[in-house]
C-alpha cells in the first residue's frame, strides 16, 4: 500500500547560546494535509485527513573553524506522533477504512555546518541520524464492524534527515529559506492477539517527507 500527499506545516523553535559554546535548543511543528491511499489488494481511497506533530530538545557544542565557518555537533529526545484517520469511509472496493496513531519515540544525532557569506547572508547545513527506541500502533478496528481495537509495538527501525538554509539578515530579524527532507525506515513491529484469537502485526514500513519552508528568526 501507498499513501501520498501535501502538508502545510507550522513550526517554532527556541535556541540557547552559552558563552562557553554550549548551545541548547528546542522545537515543534504540526503539519496537516489530505492524504491519497492506494493498494493493489484493498483499493484505493482520496483526501484522507492526515496530521503530524514533533517535539524536540537538544544540546550541542559550538566549534569555529574559522570567523567564517563553525560546526555544532548535537544529540537530543524527539517525540513524533501520526494520526491518520480513514475512519466511516470504504476504499474503491469495498473495504472499509479506520483510523491509526503511530507514535516514535527516537534520539537525534546530527551536525550543523554554518558559513558565513558576508556579514548579512549565510548558508546553514545539517546531517542527522535518529536512533530509533520504540514505537506504538494503535488501530481502532472497532471502527470496522465486528472487529476490535489493537495495539502493536515497534522497537527495530532508523530515521535521517537532512536540510539547508539560507539566510538574510535585517535589523531585527532574519530571514531563512530551507530545503529538508526527512526518512523513517521501521520494520515489522511485535504481534498482539485480538479477543478473537487473531494475531495482528504493524507490517515494515517506510515514510518520506521533503519540502521547502520560510522561517523569520528573532
Amino acid at each position: 500500500m501507498e499513501q501520498k500527499g501535501i502538508m502545510t506545516a507550522v513550526v517554532g523553535s527556541y535556541t540557547y547560546y552559552d558563552y562557553s559554546n554550549f548551545v541548547f535548543g528546542g522545537e515543534g511543528r504540526y503539519a496537516y494535509g489530505k492524504m491519497d491511499y492506494s493498494s493493489s489488494s484493498s483499493g484505493s481511497m482520496k483526501d484522507i485527513d492526515d496530521y503530524i506533530w514533533e517535539v524536540r530538545g537538544w544540546g550541542g557544542y559550538q566549534i569555529f573553524i574559522s570567523q567564517q565557518v563553525n560546526i555544532l555537533p548535537y544529540i537530543g529526545l524527539g517525540y513524533r506522533y501520526l494520526n491518520d484517520d480513514m475512519s466511516g469511509r470504504t476504499t474503491s472496493t469495498g473495504a472499509w477504512g479506520y483510523e491509526r496513531e503511530i507514535s516514535y519515540t527516537y534520539t537525534p544525532v546530527g551536525i550543523k555546518v554554518s558559513s558565513k557569506i558576508d556579514e548579512e547572508t549565510g548558508v546553514q547545513m545539517c546531517l542527522e541520524y535518529d536512533y530509533f527506541w520504540k514505537g506504538n500502533v494503535q488501530s481502532h478496528l472497532a471502527d470496522v464492524p465486528g472487529y476490535y481495537d489493537i495495539e502493536n509495538e515497534q522497537d527495530k527501525g532508523y530515521g535521517c534527515r537532512g536540510n539547508i538554509e539560507f539566510y538574510r539578515k535585517a535589523e531585527e530579524v532574519e530571514y531563512r529559506l530551507r530545503c529538508f527532507i526527512r526518512y523513517w525506515s521501521i520494520e515489522d513491529s511485535q504481534s498482539t492477539t485480538d479477543p478473537l484469537g487473531i494475531t495482528w502485526i504493524e507490517p515494515e514500513n517506510n515514510s518520506t517527507e521533503y519540502g521547502v519552508g520560510f522561517t523569520l528568526r528573532f
